[in-house]
């Protein structure tokens, strides 16, 4: 819940950040002068790339939401059965096990969006967030029944 309410906050600081960027961006480009147009086109390509960035995001966030709604009612989530040092972070020997389990499980299955789906919580877990997200996007490619390209 906490992350959800992180990912609302910081959504909407950005939509305003948009806004008041945007704004200056046409406020520059009705001076009219040719190097105030053309600032203001540039101030005005930052919030258009940046709502696109979020919407992009917003969108796999929720798709993997979803994913883990479908998975959790197949009963088919992953548990967490990684080992903890007493600090509470994650046992590197825990998170290479359980990583290997799910890496050889995707082997057998690779067109299984949910080994999928659970190698990305494995590599999350093991903060390798690049390829925990590229993980996740092929289980959703699969389970949209699109194209995945070879990884």
């Amino acid at each position: 819940m906490r992350a959800k309410i992180s990912y609302a906050v910081t959504a909407a600081v950005l939509v305003v950040y948009f806004v008041l960027a945007g704004s200056r961006g046409v406020m520059l480009i009705r001076s009219g002068t040719l190097l105030t147009v053309t600032f203001g086109v540039a101030v005005l390509i930052l919030p258009v790339i940046g709502v696109w960035f979020l919407w992009k995001n917003t969108q796999f966030v929720r798709r993997a939401n979803a994913l883990a709604a479908e998975l959790d009612a197949e009963g088919g989530l992953p548990v967490d059965e990684l080992r903890r040092t007493p600090s509470g972070r994650v046992d590197r020997d825990s998170a290479d096990e359980v990583f290997a389990r799910r890496k050889a499980e995707t082997e057998a299955a690779p067109e299984d969006w949910r080994s999928w789906f659970r190698l990305a919580v494995a590599y999350h877990d093991a903060r390798d967030t690049p390829r925990a997200r590229k993980a996740m996007q092929r289980a959703i490619a699969l389970h949209d029944g699109r194209p995945v390209q070879a990884a």
